[in-house]
């Protein structure tokens, strides 16, 4: 796990220079504080800052094939590399080190660009061929680990695990983009390709980037296909998965450093820590954090399965310094991140740097094997939908719906006219700044710049994309190419590398998730039982009341937050001159939003959260380099 960054000289510019390849790299010391290296040829500089986890000795990057034509940096680690080490070697190829990086340069060599089809794990990877002189950019087939770029027109591109890295460079302008912001309002985050820097685009989940003799082609190398099996035995499914989901936590635990697990009680993580109970000769080191205030606190569901399984648990009652925190958060994600829940993440990960350098997360059990309430209500959506209006009554109930009062089912109503592509979208896009408090909220400048924007469209374009007819496979496909990869796992990222910890997460092992798109929906969602194929593989390990109890999402008290310590710092942000000058929201009402939420007359506790961190990151990263 560590940080990259490199750029690459157009035509007969100058050259690279270490001091901007260093000053880059210094952004992101964060995620590699243990070593530094630097490679720089020409018109390429490769820059790499190191947190150590395999061969701490000699796994120095970037690293060089034998006669040093192809060079590497990289982040993330590949877990099946002692498996294609072994097949290397078998082909002839020589290793100088015992690293997982190394057989990045190797594999490439042996398959070219096709090389990413092998590799198992979680990866950023910038690859310099000297014989071509091609840069070839490639991020995991999730989204885990992050990779941005720049493409300077005439100058160069420039690419960074951070934006920050990106920004160190003086050719790189920093222009807001709108399209961006009208979509953060939406989602809560900056969805992919989009920065929200106008000419800084993220490098797509499973893509893969060419830049050769000035020409960048950007190219899909990994996609989720659907295919289930007909009339399975439940039996077979159980132990098929057992079987795998074993497999995908035996790999993640290959490490030189001490290795542990996040534990909040809930199904997911929880089994993430059984299994890795029963796969090693010593306790399992555990994690766990919660908070004061009543109804968000899981640590004693975390206690009971640590003390199932014989943890060594370590648990911390958060009393967070919110009015620090909040800033550096924005310093942390380079863009406004509105998931509250970012909180947790940080402290849990501090928690446990102090204790490991590895931790093992639940992460993606929701996504794949169906847990959130959504899944539910678009299965019967779907289905009622076909009951009343058949294939030709589409738009009926939407127009209903539209001249009814504001009575209770209006909005059902409404779904169930929808496409059922639309009708998914709605579910997040309609969450918090609809279109109706968009139109309220922003300026007529600023709604004028978004007319031609469709926050909800790549939700609708990737429900259409799905190959299976299913609507709960569609909606996994969703959930998995935007809000995971979006939102939880950039979460995790930064929140995890700004204390230096490395996350795995075994139920994101793409060879599980592709074995889980074939097994039947009705096995993921069993009547109102979400996930239950995996609660079924589990009942034999994991103590009831993870099963019976109710579905916590990792939440934080942000209303009385915002309400208490974080009351200055709201006002003085979103109502101050310098937020009015943007010209981009209505201050009546914005100030209409606060004096609800103050009076308690509406929660707006969450569109307040995200408007406070559009705006601190406004102050950081915009007015101070005008």
């Amino acid at each position: 796990m560590c940080g990259i960054a490199g750029k690459l000289v157009f035509g007969d510019g100058p050259t690279v220079s270490r001091s901007l390849l260093k000053g880059m790299c210094d952004t992101i010391v964060h995620r590699g504080p243990d070593d530094e290296g630097y490679y720089l040829n020409g018109p390429i500089g490769l820059g790499h800052r190191r947190l150590s986890i395999i061969d701490l000795d000699s796994g120095r990057q970037p690293i060089a094939n034998e006669d040093r034509t192809i060079w590497v940096v990289f982040n993330g680690e590949i877990y099946n590399y002692v498996e294609l080490r072994e097949f290397l070697i078998g082909r002839g190829h020589t290793f100088s080190t015992a690293t997982d990086t190394e057989v990045v340069i190797h594999l490439y060599e042996e398959q070219g660009e096709e090389f990413l089809s092998s590799l198992r794990g979680m990866f950023a990877i910038a690859l310099w061929d000297e014989c071509t002189q091609t840069l070839l950019l490639a991020r995991d087939r999730l989204g885990k680990k992050p990779l941005f770029y720049s493409v300077i027109p005439e100058k160069g591109l420039v690419f960074g695990s951070e934006i920050k890295a990106i920004l160190h460079d003086p050719d790189v302008k920093r222009d807001l983009n709108l399209e961006a912001l009208d979509a953060y309002l939406s989602q809560l985050c900056v969805p992919a390709p989009l920065t929200m820097f106008q000419g800084i685009q993220k490098l797509p989940a499973g893509h893969l980037l060419i830049c050769s003799r000035e020409k960048v082609a950007v190219r899909e190398f990994w996609d989720l296909h659907f295919e289930p099996m007909i009339s399975p035995r439940e039996s077979d499914l159980v132990e098929s998965l057992e079987a795998i989901l074993r497999e995908s936590v035996r790999i993640r635990l290959r490490s030189d450093v001490p290795i542990g697990a996040f534990l909040s009680g809930g199904v997911d993580s929880s089994t993430v820590v059984a299994v890795m109970a029963d796969l090693l000769d010593r306790p399992v080191v555990t994690c766990a954090v919660g908070f004061q205030e009543e109804g968000y606190n899981e640590l004693p569901y975390a206690k009971e399965v640590a003390e199932r399984f014989g943890c060594i648990h370590h648990e911390h009652l958060i009393q967070p310094d919110v009015e620090d925190l909040v800033p550096r958060l924005v310093t942390y994600f380079d863009e406004p991140f509105g998931d509250s829940s970012a909180v947790p993440t940080y402290y849990v990960s501090q928690i446990a740097r102090q204790y490991v350098t590895v931790a093992l997360s639940g992460d993606g059990g929701d996504e794949i094997f169906a847990g959130y309430s959504r899944h539910y209500l678009q299965r019967l959506e779907c289905r009622l939908r076909r009951l009343l209006f058949g294939s030709t009554g589409a738009g009926l109930a939407a127009s209903v719906g539209g001249w009814l009062p504001s009575v209770k089912g209006k909005e059902t109503l409404k779904k169930l006219g929808m496409a059922p592509d639309k009708a998914y979208a709605y579910k997040f896009y309609h969450l918090l700044f609809n279109p109706d408090v968009k139109r309220d909220l922003y300026s007529d400048d600023f709604r004028a710049s978004c007319a031609a924007f469709d926050p909800a469209a790549p939700f609708r374009s990737y429900y259409n994309r799905c190959n299976s007819s299913d609507p709960l496979d569609k909606a996994l496909y969703v959930d998995i190419k935007t809000y995971l990869a979006d939102d939880i796992l950039v979460k995790v990222d930064r929140m995890s590398m700004a204390h230096a910890l490395e996350v795995r997460a075994p139920l994101l092992d793409h060879k599980l998730l592709e074995f889980t798109a074939t097994i039947p929906s009705s096995f993921k969602l069993k009547g109102r039982t979400t996930k239950y194929l995996l609660k079924q593989v589990m009942r034999k390990y994991l103590p009831s009341r993870v099963f019976t109890r109710a579905k916590h999402g990792f939440t934080m008290p942000v209303g009385e937050w915002l309400k208490g310590p974080l009351r200055p710092m709201v006002e003085d942000c979103l109502f101050s001159s310098r937020a009015r000058q943007r010209g981009l929201f209505n201050p009546k009402a914005m100030q209409s939003l606060w004096a609800g939420h103050l009076s308690g007359a509406q929660d707006y506790s969450h569109h307040l959260w995200m408007l406070l961190m559009l705006e601190l990151w406004h102050r950081q990263y915009l007015d101070t380099h005008t």
